[in-house]
């Protein structure tokens, strides 16, 4: 049986995407299992990984990008004991979402309630992971607390808006003008950082504060931006670096990156002489790699949370494999206010769906699904 991926022989622009068939579907290995892909989550770490530029993902050269998935277990292959076929699961994969079949470790993967649609689901595993993870391990929030969310439009950054109005958190977000209604529907206050002095408006909106400011920062800008983010903080306050898009666009340097990172060290180890203001790097995958059992746990509590309608991810579009280069172009451009969702067996639904109409077949789309 022939099936499809998205491959990347080179790095590079959005161009670099191009479909690969398949001959014949792989068997699982020991300890893992085979996954019809029913939705692979795009985003801006996506582009990062296609560029060449992140720091967790050099190669090998072809490989299937993808940083998120969820699809139902096929086949499991010897010493699996926890995963059942039929079974619906999420995974943090980094790369291979963009196929239609991915073989996965079973011990990372992570269930999915009946009745949730993929294509939601797998805006959990990425995006309202991490800033879940951020609001809740890394930072300690009371209800009423004051967040900074840079890059609020985002995937991350919407999920950060969304989670801080689940937690009582009141939260300002920096965009650009096309999207300050956007961070406005989350109840946060929208900064459009092209226009204004947002350090200064920042300490405006918390001005009832001793020396105003916020409690804490989340920035995946990097580079010399995190001195931004910092001068935002109120005393006690708590910088959470988690990106570098800087350096992935192009805008700044390696050795920016570094610095950047240096400057949360240093910010850290000289708090007594910032009135306790602080900085951490948070990475998810290397999260995961520590706390496996938190990553578990607050998987299964987002599931839980989706599933009661306590949130609500934003999917802006949703599209066959064959639109993946189009949907970087898209990611690239920015701004987009929540996620792409690719839908693998779109196209093989859609083709059935026309045979059926054009023959009177009997061929039942939901097989194909």
């Amino acid at each position: 049986m022939s099936w499809r991926s998205i491959s990347i022989a080179r790095f590079g622009g959005p161009e670099v995407l191009q479909m690969v068939e398949h001959a014949t579907v792989p068997p699982p290995g020991p300890g893992a299992v085979r996954i019809k892909v029913l939705a692979a989550g795009t985003g801006f770490t996506d582009t990062f990984i296609r560029r060449g530029r992140y720091p967790d993902f050099k190669g090998p050269l072809p490989f299937t990008p993808g940083y998120e998935l969820v699809g139902v277990i096929e086949a499991i292959g010897p010493e699996v004991t926890e995963r059942q076929v039929g079974e619906l699961v999420a995974d943090l994969c980094v790369v291979g979402g963009y196929a239609q079949y991915a073989v996965r470790p079973a011990w990372m993967l992570v269930p999915v309630p009946d009745g949730l649609d993929p294509a939601v689901a797998v805006c959990i595993p990425l995006a309202y992971l991490t800033a879940f993870q951020m609001l809740t391990r890394v930072a300690t929030l009371r209800r009423g607390a004051t967040i900074l969310v840079n890059g609020a439009s985002g995937s991350v950054g919407t999920a950060f808006l969304d989670l801080a109005r689940h937690l009582g958190l009141k939260a300002i977000g920096t965009c650009s003008a096309e999207h300050t209604r956007l961070v406005e529907g989350y109840g946060a206050i929208a900064l459009d950082y092209r226009a204004v002095d947002f350090v200064a408006r920042v300490r405006q909106f918390s001005a009832e504060r001793p020396a105003g400011g916020v409690d804490a920062a989340f920035d995946a800008i990097g580079g010399a931006h995190f001195a931004l983010s910092f001068a935002c903080l109120a005393p006690g306050g708590l910088l959470v670096g988690y990106g570098s898009q800087s350096m992935a666009v192009g805008a700044e340097g390696m050795l920016s990156a570094a610095l950047g990172l240096a400057r949360l060290k240093l910010y850290s180890a000289l708090s007594f002489l910032f009135a306790g203001r602080r900085a951490a790097w948070f990475s998810i995958t290397d999260r995961r790699v520590v706390h496996p059992e938190q990553f578990r746990t607050d998987m299964a509590r987002l599931f839980a949370l989706l599933a009661a309608g306590a949130i609500h991810p934003v999917v802006v579009d949703r599209l066959p494999l064959s639109d993946a280069a189009a949907v970087h172009a898209r990611i690239d451009r920015g701004g987009l206010g929540g996620k792409i969702v690719l839908l693998p067996w779109a196209e093989a639904a859609s083709q059935c769906a026309r045979t059926k109409a054009s023959t009177g077949s009997l061929t039942d789309v939901s097989s194909v699904l």
